[in-house]
């Protein structure tokens, strides 16, 4: 269900209800039919196309458009609608959706290349505020800009919207508010808009916090540089529902694409690696090499990593943590290539406490074989010696420690026998045995005062 563009493709079409030949007559004919299933709330007619090239269509009066849509609105039947390639325009829209404001059966409607403005969405805001069961919406190829989107945004926040398409639309910029994001939405297309690093801000809302339901963003084909991935990597950073960010085709330089290498798998030590981003499983970046003069070989090869970062987490589920440690901290040929990338110039033997060496070089030998635990060994050889040391280190603690609680008890006995003849002086010979407990009960005393010291 991920990485599934929708502004590139043709209108949705139902054979049982659309195919008709090239002829205007049948046109008409299938458009008449469709009118009339509607109004009569026909249960066989579920998808309804009408393209601005019908006859019947062009010759719509207001009116109609405005009967149109009062009969979808009494419909329960109809599921999906696709009025396109400038079957509307913001007048005829303003009519059909004056009737229009609700509908129980809609699922779909596809308004692509129409032309609309700001003011046709706005006409729309009542019907996407009543429809119920409403869960995509194309409006590709119009003229909506920032302001027709944010109108459309404000009017879909309680709507049961998951998909939504806005992909060539001359969108800049977006003024989105916590209070207005459709909380059900998990795909936007926003595909070749002219989005750059103020629009990024902007959709980093929809990204922040631990609400956050959007599973796939498509961006490609934008202005978006270095500056608007730094806000979205920011971003995404403690995002937990994207799972594919299309930025193909953007002004993003070698920099801004190790940025998104860091994103989902930073090396700079395994506790960054292992805080890394863990659900993105797609990011396209650059697959056709447009900055092909920076630096090609260092550019496949952060494409590759982010490529192989990726690929771990759409394989490995729950275990996708670990496993990027494995595949590229514990695989040395790996982690030099990603450490020179992302500028770290340690060994990850610094970031692994001795006493588990032992372990790590045993995983090693299981995951990667014998010529790389032979690497590892070189490189931890110091880190393992230091296991021997502090093994004889805490042997030498020990043996003093217990000398000096040897030298406290013998001091502790001779105190309790003085204490003990001290008492026996002073008590008389009726009391012997009470004394006697009483002596017994100071030295167990005495004993659980250095017991507890």
């Amino acid at each position: 269900r991920h990485f599934q563009y929708m502004d590139d493709a043709d209108p949705p079409s139902d054979s049982s209800t659309s195919s008709h030949d090239d002829d205007g007559d049948d046109d008409g004919r299938y458009w008449l039919d469709y009118m009339r299933g509607i109004q009569e709330n026909d249960p066989d007619v579920t998808h309804v196309i009408g393209r601005g090239s019908d006859a019947e269509i062009r010759d719509m009066r207001n009116e109609d458009w405005e009967g149109l849509g009062r009969d979808i609105s009494n419909n329960t039947n109809l599921e999906v609608i696709t009025l396109c390639d400038s079957a509307l325009n913001d007048l005829k829209m303003s009519f059909l959706f004056r009737e229009l404001t609700r509908s129980s059966s809609i699922t779909e409607i596809c308004l692509h290349q129409n032309q609309l403005t700001a003011a046709g969405v706005q006409s729309m805001v009542p019907f996407l505020q009543n429809s119920n069961n409403l869960k995509e919406l194309d409006l590709n190829h119009n003229n909506l800009h920032s302001e027709g989107f944010n109108i459309l945004f404000r009017g879909l926040r309680n709507s049961p919207i998951e998909k939504l398409s806005c992909a060539c639309c001359g969108i800049e910029s977006f003024n989105i508010d916590i209070e207005h994001i459709p909380h059900n939405l998990k795909a936007l297309t926003l595909r070749r808009n002219d989005i750059s690093a103020d629009g990024c801000r902007g959709l980093a809302t929809l990204l922040r916090g631990e609400d956050s339901t959007l599973d796939n963003l498509f961006l490609a084909d934008n202005k978006i540089d270095d500056e608007g991935v730094e806000i979205l990597v920011d971003a995404l950073q403690n995002n937990t529902s994207l799972m594919a960010l299309d930025l193909d085709e953007n002004r993003i330089s070698n920099s801004g694409k190790i940025m998104l290498l860091k994103l989902v798998n930073d090396i700079s030590s395994i506790e960054a690696t292992l805080q890394s981003n863990h659900t993105l499983c797609y990011v396209a970046v650059d697959l056709q090499g447009n900055l092909s003069y920076q630096a090609p070989a260092i550019r496949l090869l952060i494409l590759r990593h982010i490529s192989l970062a990726t690929d771990i987490t759409r394989m490995h589920g729950n275990n996708v943590a670990k496993e990027k440690v494995i595949q590229t901290q514990l695989n040395s040929e790996v982690r030099e290539i990603m450490a020179d990338l992302q500028g770290v110039h340690h060994s990850v033997y610094n970031d692994i406490d001795p006493l588990h060496l032992p372990e790590v070089l045993s995983l090693i030998d299981e995951r990667h074989g014998p010529d790389e635990l032979y690497t590892a060994l070189s490189s931890s050889i110091a880190a393992l010696f230091s296991i021997v040391n502090r093994k004889k280190c805490i042997q030498q603690q020990m043996e003093s420690h217990t000398a000096i609680i040897a030298e406290h008890t013998a001091i502790l006995d001779e105190l309790g026998a003085e204490l003990g003849a001290i008492e026996a002086t002073e008590g008389c010979a009726g009391n012997d045995g009470s004394e006697h407990r009483s002596n017994k009960r100071r030295r167990k005393w005495w004993w659980g005062l250095w017991g507890e010291a």
